[in-house]
């Protein structure tokens, strides 16, 4: 087997893999499916590769190391979408206005967000213009529930941004 044929084995079990997990909106299933379809993947791989078991092993650790690093980036960006929602609804508020905010994800791992921002405080001065936003997260079901965050957004030139470093900011990496 062809190692481009094994490539795309492994990127269609991944595939599979989230998009089933996708389906149940559950992270602790996504995660787990994720790990235990790039286990079955790598162990293909390997099957068709190598009779050792030492590669064995290192070829599906691999696998499976590759799968969770691309998870952590889907969630990452998905969590950057609707951070860079709620920074926009603010943009233009003042103090004590409310609007709403709504994010259709690129990637489907978890169901699109939604919810009101509002602004609590300003801070910083014409250099540094940043505002205290209070913002709410809606989830529809029988019986709607909301859930209630605090956080920062500061100006960027035209744009507003996310600015707590927790989970949010790029710079911190793998940290996060």
């Amino acid at each position: 087997m062809s190692f481009t044929r094994q490539r795309l084995i492994v990127q269609r079990v991944a595939l599979s893999v989230v998009c089933a997990s996708a389906l149940s909106g559950c992270n602790s299933l996504l995660s787990e499916g994720t790990s235990a379809g790039a286990g079955i993947a790598g162990a293909a791989i390997a099957n068709k590769l190598t009779d050792n078991a030492t590669v064995a092993t290192g070829i599906g650790l691999g696998v499976q190391a590759g799968a969770k690093a691309a998870l952590a980036y889907a969630q990452r960006k998905t969590r950057g979408e609707e951070q860079d929602a709620i920074a926009r609804a603010a943009a233009p508020l003042a103090v004590g206005e409310v609007a709403d905010w709504r994010v259709k994800h690129q990637l489907p791992i978890e169901g699109d967000a939604q919810g009101q921002v509002t602004i609590s405080r300003l801070i910083g001065d014409q250099d540094l213009r940043c505002k205290e936003v209070v913002f709410s997260i809606d989830r529809p079901a029988d019986t709607p529930q909301r859930e209630f965050y605090i956080t920062t957004v500061c100006q960027d030139g035209e744009q507003w941004r996310w600015a707590n470093a927790e989970p949010a900011t790029a710079r911190w990496g793998s940290l996060q």
